[in-house]
């Protein structure tokens, strides 16, 4: 067998394969050996039809088996002898007819995962942002916990407000008609969440118990029964009772639903949640911005087959973390194909930041020893709350521990290139002026 291997692109190579005609004839003579022995012709016994025979009724088969093998055998013989780094299935451009006594010459491109020489990834000079306490966060913070444990009691109020729940009785007309599904009683309603008819819920306000009243409201443009929509209409409700939230006095008693022993406590837990949060937050806008301006310095190209299982594992998580919270990508107003659009960028972005990432470990010589693997996986497994054995369950498969062993030091390069930069501290305003000014350069 020859091979040429010659680059289309730095993360493409095209192979030229020449398969002796030797080889040829005999993976021929083995296949037709092997569909002799269970051919079924008419007028034959298996196995005992004429070798003419079999030719004639079996060489679409043959063919198939053939050059699968010839393919299959000379291809990965040629990815490991040039170490060929091949990270797609072989895409056979160009392939000569399969015939007894001629070599079999094929062409096949495949993708190959770059490696890349890092340069230039000492001495970045970075912006990052200053953590500045909000002490609106942790009120707002309080006042959303206050709702959430809000109960619903009847109010002593008489008259109906927005924000109330009332219990109605209601029937609809459209030129003083009476229309199918326009007709209910003892239906509870929130005034002010915008869940009926435009106009509809503001006229409620404002009613006493046992009040009836004639409502006038017309039915949206683009109301879902063509029969009513854009149409003037007439509902005489009665209001039989109203329900108020009666929100929790914010005390000591209040925290200890939360398991703390007083609000002090309570405003302290919140307090470090925030900080965490925004640490977080400022933490991975700066590695954000070293990437991009490592990515700045290193132009490179991408095979487009790590472009797309990036993509794949981001759509993967959305529609995880939507399944979470009760909805779905289209109910977002996307679908796979858009989603992989929008995000396209991104992802070519973070194959980018990874290779460089990989580059720079390989070029510093990073590892990730024993000792740093079982402290991974206890972070993980607090992060998780999980228990450990079941972690390490989890990660004892090479594949599983391979995939560990790589973000470790894909981290360990991080803190190394920070290490290397220079970083300077400034306020949200003033990172926001100079993400503006160099938005206009």
């Amino acid at each position: 067998m020859n091979v040429t291997i010659d680059d289309i692109s730095s993360v493409k190579k095209k192979l030229s394969f020449e398969v002796a005609a030797e080889t040829v004839d005999a993976e021929i003579e083995k296949a037709y050996q092997k569909i002799a022995k269970s051919a079924k012709i008419k007028g034959f016994r298996p196995g005992k039809a004429p070798r003419s025979v079999v030719e004639k009724h079996y060489a679409p088969q043959m063919e198939e088996q053939v050059l699968g093998r010839l393919i299959n055998d000379s291809y990965f013989k040629a990815l490991v002898e040039h170490r060929v780094a091949a990270i797609t299935d072989p895409e056979i451009v160009e392939s000569s007819p399969l015939q007894k006594g001629q070599a079999f010459t094929y062409q096949a491109h495949v993708e190959i995962k770059p490696e890349v020489e890092v340069k230039d990834y000492a001495g970045l000079t970075l912006q990052k942002e200053k953590f500045e306490a909000d002490p609106t966060v942790v009120d707002t913070r309080l006042d959303e916990m206050l709702a959430g444990r809000a109960q619903m009691q009847v109010s002593e109020r008489d008259a109906a407000q927005s924000g109330d729940q009332v219990v109605i009785d209601f029937e609809g007309f459209v030129d003083g008609v009476a229309f199918d599904g326009g007709k209910a009683a003892g239906h509870q309603l929130e005034l002010g969440s915008g869940s009926f008819i435009p106009g509809f819920e503001e006229q409620l306000e404002g009613m006493t118990r046992g009040e009836e009243k004639e409502i006038e409201v017309s039915f949206p443009a683009e109301y879902g029964n063509k029969e009513l929509a854009g149409k003037p209409s007439v509902f005489k409700v009665k209001l039989h009772e109203i329900k108020e939230k009666v929100v929790p006095e914010l005390n000591d008693d209040f925290a200890k639903g939360f398991g703390l022993e007083s609000l002090a406590e309570l405003r302290e837990k919140l307090e470090e949640n925030h900080r965490t949060q925004e640490q977080n937050r400022i933490d991975g806008d700066l590695r954000e911005k070293l990437m991009e301006a490592l990515i700045e310095r290193n132009p490179m190209e991408v095979p487009e087959a790590m472009v797309s299982s990036q993509l794949d594992y981001m759509l993967g998580n959305i529609r995880n973390r939507l399944q979470q919270q009760g909805m779905s990508l289209e109910m977002m107003g996307m679908n796979e194909e858009s989603f992989k659009q929008m995000y396209r960028e991104t992802a070519v972005a973070q194959v980018k930041g990874s290779l460089l990432l990989e580059g720079v470990a390989r070029q510093e010589k990073l590892s990730a020893d024993p000792s740093e693997v079982d402290g991974k996986l206890e972070e993980i497994a607090k992060m998780s709350n999980a228990p450990l054995d079941a972690v390490k369950k989890y990660y004892a498969s090479d594949e599983a521990r391979r995939g560990l062993m790589a973000q470790i030091v894909e981290e360990k390069a991080m803190r190394l290139l920070l290490d290397k930069s220079t970083v300077e501290e400034v306020t949200k305003d003033q990172l926001a002026a100079s993400g503006q000014e160099k938005s206009e350069e």
